[in-house]
């Protein structure tokens, strides 16, 4: 089900069935295939093609020339940079029919992804990490990590607020006090 209360403009394709929350917009020559579930207040920028059979949480924006394969999760408020990319199977050959090795990605809550940054499936990005611009993920990364490069490395840590953290682990913006512990980061108080 489409919400009424969603925008799609003129332009775009949305393929049947698929559900769409409300107050999400869904931008010029974009494309959705079938069977996706996109939450509420998303944006789909221009030229952003999700699907088909992808979950998109709520909050989540798509910069322009985003595309999103099957086998892909994005949970709530995750942010795309513009022309980031996801693969969805290792070793892709023209001739060759691969959909049955399509790897599964899971981006986090609040995760960041930079423009042109590369996500090569079978990978899970972090809840409120930071993917560097133009970096290329070839394995897991922590909750909180930035990481940088090709292939990605990790070079530090970010707050919630996206914030890179010095070593006192307190987030300049908010305040809030971060620990580490057993090589990962969380928030002092406990919560996620």
């Amino acid at each position: 089900m489409i919400s009424p209360d969603a925008r799609i403009h003129e332009s775009a394709y949305v393929d049947e069935p698929n559900n769409i929350g409300a107050g999400t917009r869904v931008w010029h020559f974009s494309h959705v295939l079938a069977d996706c579930d996109i939450g509420e207040n998303c944006i789909l920028g221009q030229n952003v093609m999700v699907g088909p059979d992808v979950t998109i949480g709520n909050g989540c924006k798509l910069q322009n020339n985003v595309a999103v394969y099957r086998g892909v999760t994005l949970e709530e408020d995750v942010f795309c940079g513009p022309s980031c990319v996801f693969t969805n199977v290792l070793t892709p050959r023209a001739h060759v029919e691969r959909k049955t090795e399509f790897g599964p990605t899971l981006v986090k809550r609040g995760a960041t992804i930079g423009a042109n940054a590369t996500i090569v499936c079978g990978n899970t990005i972090g809840a409120y990490s930071m993917i560097a611009a133009g970096a290329v993920v070839t394995k897991d990364v922590a909750d909180f990590a930035l990481v940088a490069g090709l292939p990605a490395k990790q070079i530090g840590w970010v707050s919630k607020a996206g914030e890179r953290l010095t070593q006192d682990l307190i987030c300049p913006r908010t305040g809030e006090k971060y620990e580490e512990y057993d090589g990962g980061l969380r928030l002092a108080s406990g919560d996620l």
